[in-house]
């Protein structure tokens, strides 16, 4: 596996092939001088790693292969460094992008990983190439390039090789996951080439009451994860920690634990709340008080013309006639009439001056709405029960817009001007507060003391514990999640906030730990579906084709089922005319409608040409990617 990149997730993402899938791999990164500091979960292993390597390169020299002077195969998860400050077809060459089973470019530059990508389909057209890009519709055209170029070089003769390409998105990865974190009882919902998922977090039951498992029980929670002194919800953190993927009667015997149900969601359609035609609607074009100021004008005015009618017993419409003519001043004066009748005209008079500043400042909020439908809006007053979101930069765009299409009202705090995330929050007219979230007011002007969750996505540590210590210091109760690079400072951080405010929601999310395991499950040719966070922990969704895996194929859901590493969930049913040659019945295949069967009985046996989605530990998907990877090149 060759790894290239210039940020964290270069590292984590070799880190996760190494001693996750415990693959060789080769990190292509920049010189010292220009290299960011990987993260604390991989500094240790890539110690370790690169000690390995040195003494492997000493032991046999360079050229060797993968074995050492006897013959003796090189220990899995070695780690070999190649620094480049450009990465050029040479350096492809050189990290051995020939011989390499899969390819990851994840530079933060869309141009240098396609450049990088083009070269390395010429190097070698059965390789599976991973690119990091955050526009997608041209990630979707690059990714058609690319396939169609391995296509035409292998020709249609070559078999067993998978020489896709698999376009991703840290940002897109990881937003979905942010989004829910941030909002209590909110379902963290996975929608990936038509799946849709949700995975609820649900307290713990009461004494006597049963728990409804949904589809299946996803997850455990920590039973100490209101305990300030409680473990952190890591992996290492034993059966303190959550429980990933546990079986019936674990779940039974489980007390006083919450859990993480998957429930099945049914597609409604986009959103509703897309304008047609662009127009504004009254509401927006006018303030409220200005609605009600107009609303009671007109009630005066029908007033006064009932009164007229009773007064003069004219008709009804004649009257509302006169009271107009009175009301615009355009009427002879009532001198030879009764006191009643003068008096109305008095007070239809009074009611025209009235008239004339609110037309005014309807003219004027008229216009200022039309003119600052290209602005950015301002935080309205009274607003309350919303997201303040921190950093507009590619993770907060897409956490953005995921909150809007969940029609969850968010404002927005920026301090860069020329931010990317500022055209896509004036286009969606989500209130923005420009300036520097640690300078005092900026976090009030957002109404912090109002709000419902904030979400710190800002690129500096620093700033987000800042952000999050002030806002706790005026909202003790307030629901927070940071996004922070360090692990080793996340968990110390997530724990100190716990004991501080026990009784206030606190997530610490690294949006590289999040993206890494869909990256590595994709260079081994399998698309991750998504991603959930439980606790600390990180629960995956994958399809994968039952053929030529043993611990699959042959077998029923129940045998399947491996408790802590993977389970089945649905089955695809996308190409019933596969199945049908299997089962010899075509008009019953025909007839069952295509998409994801859910309610798999445990007896069914899943059986080559089957598509299945399961729910796995990264371990576990290891385990199940792996074993196929090394028989297929035992064969």
């Amino acid at each position: 596996m060759v790894v290239c990149g210039d940020d964290g997730l270069a590292h984590r993402l070799a880190a996760e092939l190494r001693s996750v899938y415990g693959e060789q791999v080769t990190l292509v990164v920049p010189p010292s001088g220009r290299r960011v500091r990987q993260p604390v979960v991989g500094r240790a292993r890539a110690a370790s790693a690169a000690l390995l390597d040195r003494m492997v390169n000493a032991a046999v020299g360079r050229g060797n292969g993968n074995s050492n002077g006897n013959g003796t195969p090189e220990p899995s998860g070695a780690e070999r460094v190649v620094e480049a400050p450009e990465l050029t077809e040479a350096v492809l060459a050189e990290a051995g992008v020939e011989r390499a089973a899969a390819l990851a470019l994840v530079y933060d530059d869309d141009e240098t990983n396609i450049r990088a990508a083009l070269a390395a389909r010429r190097l070698n057209h059965r390789l599976r190439l991973v690119l990091r890009l955050y526009n997608r519709r041209l990630g979707q055209h690059i990714e058609d390039l690319l396939d169609q170029a391995a296509t035409l070089a292998l020709g249609d003769g070559a078999t067993g090789f998978d020489a896709s390409t698999t376009v991703l998105s840290d940002a897109d990865t990881a937003a979905p996951a942010l989004a829910a974190t941030a909002l209590a009882g909110t379902s963290k919902v996975l929608q990936t080439d038509g799946l849709l998922l949700r995975a609820v977090e649900r307290q713990p039951p009461a004494p006597g009451e049963v728990a409804d498992p949904g589809l299946a029980t996803l997850a455990l929670l920590s039973a100490t994860s209101n305990d300030p002194a409680g473990a952190d919800g890591s992996e290492g953190s034993g059966e303190q920690g959550p429980q990933l993927l546990p079986d019936a009667a674990t779940v039974r015997a489980a007390t006083g634990r919450g859990a993480v149900v998957l429930e099945q969601v049914s597609y409604s359609g986009p959103a509703q709340s897309a304008r047609r035609g662009g127009a504004l609607p009254f509401a927006s074009l006018f303030s409220r008080r200005l609605r009600w100021s107009l609303f009671g004008l007109v009630a005066c005015v029908i007033a006064l013309a009932v009164a007229l009618k009773v007064v003069t017993g004219e008709h009804l419409l004649y009257a509302t006639y006169v009271t107009l003519l009175d009301l615009f001043a355009i009427n002879e004066p009532a001198l030879q009439q009764s006191t009643a009748r003068q008096v109305l005209q008095l007070l239809s008079g009074l009611v025209g001056l009235l008239l004339l500043p609110v037309l005014l400042a309807a003219v004027l909020e008229g216009l200022g709405t039309f003119r600052s439908v290209s602005a950015l809006r301002r935080p309205p007053r009274g607003l309350g029960g919303h997201v303040v979101l921190l950093g507009l930069g590619k993770i907060g765009t897409r956490v953005l817009t995921r909150l809007r299409e969940l029609h969850i009202p968010v404002v927005c705090v920026e301090s860069d001007p020329e931010a990317r995330g500022l055209a896509t929050a004036r286009r969606l007219r989500v209130p923005v507060v420009l300036g520097d979230v640690t300078q005092e007011g900026v976090l009030e002007a957002a109404k912090i003391h109002r709000a419902h969750a904030l979400l710190a996505l800002t690129s500096a540590d620093t700033t987000n514990l800042e952000a999050v210590l002030y806002a706790r210091s005026v909202r003790p109760d307030l629901r927070v999640v940071l996004r922070l690079y360090d692990d080793d400072f996340a968990t110390a951080v997530y724990r100190t906030l716990r004991a501080a405010h026990p009784h206030a929601l606190t997530r610490s999310r690294s949006v590289s730990h999040l993206a890494a395991p869909a990256f590595a499950g994709a260079m081994f040719g399998r698309q991750i579906l998504g991603a959930i966070p439980v606790e600390r922990r990180v629960l995956l969704f994958a399809a994968v084709d039952v053929g030529g895996h043993p611990r699959l194929e042959g077998r029923t859901v129940a045998e399947a089922f491996r408790p802590g590493a993977w389970r089945v969930l649905a089955l695809d049913t996308g190409v019933p005319e596969d199945r049908a040659a299997d089962d010899g019945d075509g008009d019953a295949a025909a007839a069952r409608p295509s998409g994801l069967v859910w309610d798999l009985p445990d007896g069914y046996v899943l059986k080559d040409g089957d598509r299945v989605v399961l729910a796995a530990t990264r371990r576990g998907l290891a385990e199940l990617l792996g074993r196929r990877g090394r028989e297929r090149a035992g064969a």
